[in-house]
């Protein structure tokens, strides 16, 4: 890290920008019907826009399936397979055994994005729980990492994963906005913070106050395209190429040059995600 500051430093003063291509956009979903009319088109500018890693979550079983083939196409693209809480009302066992066989492939590498919404509350919380923990017993089975969605559910959200052990095989909070002090919480248990574009936003101060207070080991940034697009470009759908906007936020929140952050950011994914270039 300190030999890329340094290196920049003398670019600059001779006048150059030192570009390394280390963005990994830990949380993006590529297979978003918002993508339909021009997939391929967007990956490619992802790739021309220095974006090295993406990890594409399933949010049902449909979208768990096309994350799998994505990623089997494009080899900077991995997969995490799993049901949102929005959609458990209508999962079975059949189900969770569809999505075991699908996290075989090697190009699988966490069970997600799983969790608890109380905010919509479009499941029955008895069932987003029920299936909450039903997909971090099957991680645990599989020895993989788990990609949470909070929304409204802080305090059920981190009994279930004590109660379960979750943190012994990874967890990911996923576009977290909650508090520093639980943040803090979830770091001493061992989980990563992910960060995505609200970050950028004027109103950002709580996002703020966790980016300030977490250690650059444990963060990571993400899209969560079409979603959440950061500024300049909020309003529009979002891509992973725009994931250095919400880098250059956290790198200026913590001092530091966009490189560097790009950089601890990537390691911080690949070593959750046990990805080895």
């Amino acid at each position: 890290m300190y030999l890329i500051a340094c290196l920049k430093v003398i670019y600059r003063r001779f006048g150059y920008e030192l570009e390394v291509n280390v963005f990994f956009d830990s949380h993006s979903h590529l297979d978003a019907s918002q993508f339909d009319d021009d997939r391929e088109l967007m990956i490619k500018r992802t790739q021309l826009n220095q974006i090295d890693f993406i990890l594409n979550p399933g949010a049902d079983l449909p979208s768990s399936q096309k994350a799998v083939e994505l990623a089997n196409r494009y080899p900077f693209i991995y997969a995490a397979v799993g049901i949102h809480p929005h959609d458990v009302e209508m999962m079975t066992e059949e189900m969770l055994s569809e999505i075991e066989t699908l996290a075989q492939n090697p190009k699988v590498k966490a069970i997600g994005e799983i969790g608890l919404d109380y905010y919509r509350d479009l499941s029955p919380r008895e069932l987003q729980k029920k299936w909450f923990i039903e997909q971090l017993r099957l991680a645990k089975k599989l020895n993989l990492p788990v990609v949470i969605h909070d929304r409204d559910a802080n305090e059920d959200v981190l009994k279930i994963l004590k109660e379960e052990r979750q943190f012994e095989t990874g967890v990911l909070m996923h576009c977290y906005s909650g508090s520093k002090e639980l943040a803090l919480q979830y770091v001493k248990l061992g989980a990563y913070i992910s960060i995505a574009g609200p970050l950028t936003y004027k109103n950002a101060r709580k996002t703020v106050e966790v980016v300030e207070a977490v250690p650059v080991d444990r963060l990571m940034i993400e899209t969560d395209a079409p979603y959440l697009t950061p500024e300049p470009y909020r309003g529009k759908r979002n891509e992973p190429m725009y994931v250095r906007h919400t880098c250059q936020r956290m790198a200026n929140i913590k001092g530091v040059y966009l490189e560097e952050m790009a950089q601890i950011t990537k390691e911080n994914a690949m070593r959750f995600f046990n990805i080895n270039e």
